[in-house]
């Protein structure tokens, strides 16, 4: 019988060969400052699609400058940006990998030069910068920066968008209580906080008819703040707006403890995906291929997000089938070795 991890998956006529994600991972690589992919980029990306990874999530790409979570992170806020992109994106196609972006913006964690902003003017801790509180304006054009973000992501050729609302980042920032501390129509209620990211989902939804994902931090890790329930909520509205897959990752909008241990994020892509009908992807401390086909026959999530294991080993997927007694196609190049 074929496995669960090896079988296709198929979202808005993009259909996976296998259901192994390679989440989105910061490189800092950017040695320009200019947000542009560098020659490690291709290294980096190219070698998961060689080594049979079914889905290519390029990592947080910020949408203005400001967004940046580094001065050496990839940004997709200028027309010049398209080029590489579309490369890398042929190049990861090549060799049968479909393709994702992360589109994302920094908020009050963005280590760079200049004013950082966020949804209420609260330092992340003593070792950030202390932000600017967005006015409507401006949060008006940061919603049109993830719009302008998202075109040219699909310029460049991408299958699937992802858009970052986790690890407290500015979306993160509006949905969380600990963050937003807003008394205009941005914050306040469940349905306020919720506001910035539903403008968000409907500006790229105005011109983006693909696969779109939302990465989401299912826990706040802090008595006073954000659980489960609560994402179960926004991923029912999520759904509404047309999202067709929560990526479920959890804390880091404040400071906190996280007890940590294999899988220890699947229970709360389980939790969202039976309680807003939805599909999920699940990530953490995943790291074997029986406990990645756990998750999925015992339907907990539809995907496997792998983050620091595909850093560890670019060709886990054959090291999986091997595991799990399923045969997979390798490059015709490595068939020697992959007997």
């Amino acid at each position: 019988m074929k496995t669960k991890l090896f079988s296709p998956y198929t979202v808005k006529g993009v259909t996976l060969k296998n259901r192994i994600v390679m989440a989105p991972m910061c490189m800092y690589s950017s040695h320009e400052k200019d947000g542009k992919l560098q020659n490690w980029h291709y290294t980096h990306y190219i070698s998961r699609a060689v080594g049979q990874v079914g889905l290519i999530m390029v990592e947080a790409t910020a949408v203005t400058a400001q967004g940046r979570i580094s001065e050496q992170d990839l940004g997709i806020w200028s027309d010049e940006h398209i080029e590489g992109f579309t490369k890398l994106v042929s190049m990861m196609k090549e060799h049968g990998a479909k393709t994702a972006i992360q589109l994302a913006h920094a908020g009050r964690k963005a280590d760079i030069e200049g004013d950082i902003v966020s949804s209420s003017a609260i330092a992340f801790s003593d070792k950030y910068k202390t932000p600017k509180e967005l006015t409507k304006e401006e949060i008006a054009e940061t919603v049109e920066a993830f719009k302008l973000g998202a075109e040219r992501a699909k310029k460049a050729g991408f299958d699937i968008l992802e858009i970052h609302a986790a690890h407290g980042y500015l979306i993160n920032q509006f949905l969380s209580p600990l963050t937003n501390k807003r008394t205009d129509e941005y914050g306040g209620s469940v349905e306020n906080r919720y506001r910035f990211l539903k403008e968000v989902i409907d500006e790229i939804r105005s011109i983006w008819d693909g696969p779109l994902f939302v990465r989401v931090s299912a826990k706040d890790y802090h008595e006073e703040g954000l659980d489960v329930e609560d994402y179960v909520v926004f991923s029912k509205w999520m759904k509404d707006q047309g999202v067709d897959l929560i990526d479920v990752s959890s804390g880091a909008v404040v400071p906190a403890r996280i007890n940590v241990y294999p899988g220890y994020q699947v229970k709360l892509a389980e939790t969202i995906k039976h309680g807003a009908d939805i599909d999920t992807g699940a990530v953490g401390l995943i790291t074997t291929g029986v406990q990645a086909e756990e998750v999925l026959q015992n339907d907990r999530s539809d995907l496997i997000f792998l983050a620091r294991e595909l850093l560890r080993d670019p060709y886990w997927p054959r090291r999986a089938a091997k595991e799990l007694g399923e045969e997979i196609q390798s490059p015709v190049q490595y068939e020697r070795g992959w007997v």
